[in-house]
This record gives C-alpha cells, sequence and structure tokens, in this order.
C-alpha cells in the first residue's frame, strides 16, 4: 500500500460512481524524491534508452532471417524458431532479475543485464552454427528483457502517482521506437554488409551505451537510497551518485543516521528468484489487467510479423520498403507519450479533486482509499478499444489492396492507441505494487511477450487459411471479449486491492510479532 504523507480520510466512491468530498487533510510537505526535476528526466531518459535494446535485439534480426537460413543452411522455420525462442525468453528473464532490482537496487541489475547480454551478442557474431544461434539468441533476449521492466522501476522509485502517467509515457519511448527503427537498421546492415555485423553493431552500440550507464546512472531504489538522500553502498556507486551527495553535504544536508539505518535494513543481495513476480502474477485484480493487455500486444506482435511478408506480398515492396512501413506505428507512439501521459495525469487531478484528495508535487498521498483503477482506466478502455478496431480494419484494408495510405493511416493509429494504453496500464501496474514496480512490469512484460509468441506463429497459418480480414478480425474480437473485466477492475478493484494490503499488514504484524 502506498503509504501516507498526507493524513486525513478519503472517501470512497458509492455505487453511482460518484465520490464525497473528504475533509481537507493536514499536509506535510515532505518530499517523496530528492532528485530535481531535471535529474528525475535524464535518469527516465536512460532507463529509456536502455529498454530501447530488447525490441531493437528482437526485430533487428527479421530482416536477415533468408540470409542467415541460407548461410547456415538450414529451413525457414528452423530460423524462425529462433524468433520465438527469442520472445518467450523475453517473458520469462525479467521474473528474475525484477524482483531482485526492487531489493538490491537498479544498478546491479542493470550490470547483470548488459554483461550478459554483452557477451551474448559478442558470441553471435563470431559464430556460425545454428545450435549456438539458437542458444545466444535465448542469452541475448535473457539479457535485454529485464531493461524494460527497470526503466518503469525507476519511475516509481522517483515519480509521484498524480506525475506518473507523463513520466511513465517518456520511460516507455525506447521500447516503443524498437520495434520500428530496428527493422530499418537490420535491413540496410543485412543488404549492404555480411549479417555477423547484426551482432557486432548491437556489441558496439551496447557497450558504448552500457559505459555511459555504469558510470552516471545513481541508484534510485528506494529499498537502497529511500528518498535519494541516502548514499548508496560501493556496489551501488556512481559518479553522479558521489558528486550530487558530496554537493548535498557541503549545503549542509547530511543523511539522517537512523533514516540511512532503517533503509539499510531492506537492502540485500539475494540470487534473482521468480518468486516476487509470481506474487504479482497471482493478484486476482493484477491476473485481470495482465491478461487483457497480453491479449491487446498479441494483436500487436502479430502485425509486427506479418507486415513485412504482407507488404512483399500485395505491394510487391522490397527489404527496405516493407521496413519503412514499421515507421508509421512508432511515429504513433511517439505522438502517444507527448499526449496520453498529460490525459492520465489530467484525469487523476480531476478524480482526486473530487474526492477531497490533495495533489501536491512530489509529495506521496495515501491511495488506499481512492479508486485509482477508475481514473486510470477511464483513459486506458477507449485507446483500448481504438487499438483493436484499427487493427480489425487493418487486416481488411490489406484483403483488399486498397491505396497505400489506408493501411499506413491506420498503422500509425494502432501505434497510438496501442501504445498509449500500454503506458496506462503501466501506470496502474505501479500504483497497485509500490516499492516493488520493476517487478509489476515484469509480471506485464511476461503475457505480453508469452501472447505476442503465440500470435507472432500463428499469425501466417491464419493469414493463409482465413486471409489477412478474418485472421486479424479474430484476434481483435478475442481481445475485445475480454475487455468486461477490465470495466470490472474500474468499478470493484479497489476493493480486491484493500483486501490484498490487509492481508500483507496482518502478515507484517505477525512477522513483527
Amino acid at each position: 500500500m502506498e503509504k501516507a504523507n498526507m493524513s486525513g480520510s478519503v472517501a470512497d466512491e458509492d455505487s453511482g460512481g460518484k465520490q464525497e468530498a473528504a475533509s481537507q487533510p493536514d499536509v506535510h510537505l515532505e518530499a517523496y524524491s530528492q532528485f530535481t526535476v531535471g535529474q528525475k528526466r535524464s535518469i527516465v531518459a536512460m532507463g529509456s534508452l536502455a529498454s530501447f535494446f530488447s525490441p531493437l535485439s528482437s526485430s533487428i534480426y527479421l530482416p536477415a532471417l533468408t540470409t542467415i537460413a541460407h548461410a547456415l543452411h538450414i529451413s525457414t522455420s528452423q530460423v524462425n524458431l529462433t524468433v520465438t525462442t527469442y520472445l518467450i525468453m523475453q517473458g520469462v528473464a525479467p521474473m528474475f532479475i525484477a524482483g531482485f532490482s526492487d531489493t538490491a537496487g537498479r544498478r546491479p541489475a542493470y550490470i547483470i543485464c548488459f554483461t550478459v547480454y554483452l557477451a551474448a551478442n559478442l558470441g553471435l557474431a563470431l559464430q556460425n552454427s545454428y545450435a549456438a544461434l539458437l542458444v545466444l539468441r535465448c542469452l541475448q533476449s535473457a539479457g535485454s528483457s529485464g531493461t524494460v521492466a527497470m526503466a518503469n522501476g525507476l519511475v516509481g522509485d522517483m515519480i509521484t502517482s498524480s506525475e506518473r502517467g507523463s513520466y511513465i509515457a517518456f520511460a516507455s519511448i525506447g521500447s516503443m521506437l524498437g520495434p520500428s527503427l530496428s527493422p530499418i537498421i537490420g535491413g540496410l546492415l543485412s543488404q549492404y554488409t555480411n549479417w555477423h555485423w547484426i551482432f557486432w553493431f548491437l556489441l558496439i552500440f551496447g557497450g558504448v551505451f552500457f559505459l555511459i550507464l555504469g558510470l552516471f546512472l545513481p541508484e534510485t531504489c528506494r529499498k537502497v537510497v529511500g528518498d535519494g538522500s541516502i548514499p548508496p553502498p560501493a556496489l551501488n556507486n556512481s559518479i553522479s551518485d558521489v558528486i550530487r551527495h558530496r554537493k548535498r553535504k557541503e549545503k549542509g544536508l547530511a543523511p539522517d543516521p537512523g533514516k540511512e539505518a532503517e533503509v539499510r535494513k531492506n537492502y540485500s543481495l539475494r540470487f534473482p528468484s521468480p518468486i516476487p513476480t509470481m506474487k504479482v502474477v497471482l493478484d486476482i485484480e493484477t491476473s485481470v489487467i495482465l491478461i487483457t493487455t497480453g491479449l491487446l500486444f498479441a494483436g500487436f506482435y502479430a502485425v509486427m510479423t506479418g507486415a513485412s511478408t504482407s507488404f512483399h506480398e500485395i505491394y510487391h515492396f522490397n527489404d527496405i520498403q516493407a521496413a519503412l512501413m514499421y515507421l508509421p506505428i512508432g511515429g504513433g507512439g511517439v505522438v502517444s507519450a507527448f499526449t496520453t501521459g498529460k490525459i492520465v495525469d489530467w484525469n487523476y487531478r480531476r478524480h482526486a479533486k473530487r474526492a477531497g484528495l490533495p495533489v501536491v508535487k512530489n509529495v506521496r498521498t495515501d491511495i488506499s482509499n481512492f479508486n485509482i483503477e477508475r481514473a486510470r482506466l477511464e483513459v486506458a478502455l477507449p485507446l483500448y478499444y481504438i487499438s483493436n478496431l484499427a487493427m480489425l480494419a487493418y487486416g481488411w484494408m490489406l484483403g483488399h489492396k486498397v491505396n497505400l495510405a489506408a493501411p499506413v493511416i491506420l498503422l500509425f493509429i494502432a501505434g497510438w492507441a496501442l501504445i498509449g494504453t500500454n503506458q496506462v496500464l503501466n501506470a496502474l501496474m505501479v500504483d497497485l505494487w509500490p516499492g516493488k514496480s520493476a517487478t509489476a512490469t515484469a509480471a506485464n512484460n511476461l503475457f505480453r511477450c508469452e501472447l505476442g509468441a503465440a500470435a507472432s506463429a500463428a499469425i501466417s497459418p491464419m493469414v493463409s487459411a482465413m486471409g489477412n480480414g478474418w485472421a486479424y478480425t479474430t484476434l481483435a474480437l478475442v481481445s475485445i471479449a475480454v475487455s468486461p473485466c477490465l470495466w470490472l477492475t474500474a468499478h470493484y478493484g479497489i476493493k480486491c486491492r484493500q483486501k490484498r494490503n490487509r492481508k500483507e499488514e496482518e502478515k507484517l504484524s505477525r512477522d513483527q510479532g
């Protein structure tokens, strides 16, 4: 439960959806985070770029599949298996590293991820066998995929619920641009160089970024540095941490010994385990959100996987032209980052005002009796339906081979709505699991990637058997069919959250007693 820095009660919504304004609470202006606005933006931007490597490594590989199959003397289905296994590992691996990062800190987790990732890229650049390709692609996925969960973890460390929508939108930009830009980069590399250069490029790019991240990314995990005023342990330290705490000391802002001792009690270096993520997955309210998000992204992955083949066959595009068709999706995602986040934060403030809940920047409020589910889902649900309808229409446009402008516009709309939905639901997941933001995002990633892997494998046979129109219609209707679960969450989710919080508090009391 998100602990209160503001006292007072907040009236819950009645059955009619209205809220009674609570008496004006006393406000204790204790800052949630000691990082400045500029520092927060820089940290989130670095986390967003780190998350770029997971989808980049996945999609950069797609234009070279035929070339690799010929070079290694394997079938197309065999080389496609390396794509499926990558997606499966992309969902599973964050379950281990996310829980570790929530207790041991973000920096050690990033160091583990990038060390594994760079080692895998070096091996992929040097190998010439199918077995090595299959194993090392799984290792590459395991290294890069944890960065997506930790981008939202950084936001949860520093940003309160009232501002979370905008920051999570920017934290998502890296993972949004990856699927759009990487096929173009991969197409250029495979067309003008040896296919091994795809992995040399990833090794060089990843190595340069890791050097910058390792030197300058500060530790933000609240179980390690609290609100940012506590100096991190040596393993979690960076140059920026040393400089920042030296300046704070010069200003007479020495860390409180009692506060530092309290924070250190929560700090632990344990072997990465999937158990924290599974606890999130098994929560009823959370699982409903995960399933609906996963089915929505199944359609997204189906569009991404089938787009290259569709534009080749229907519009007779070459590899570079087909790769350019991913840009509208990325463009829609970027527009969404600049629009959806602001709408999410506006709707939070609107509901908070009706509930008598004060909104003060960088001051955390108690949302245990506030229907955060409804405030978020009022924005997410319209976007959810728009993205599904855009995907459905896209399939029929391809089936009738209409003017190219039509599928391009629909891809832009689908990218805008789908990424917007993902941003809102990511913000809600962080709200529901304060202190476990990376773990909650890892649970989200598990459903997205596993259902996405299934859809990616199924879309080609579906198109062959049903045609583009009915194939994408089927995926959209399945996704829409489960959407009433989100409506129920908007109305009854708060009760599930309160029940879970009571159980956690009772368990904590028993353990302490």
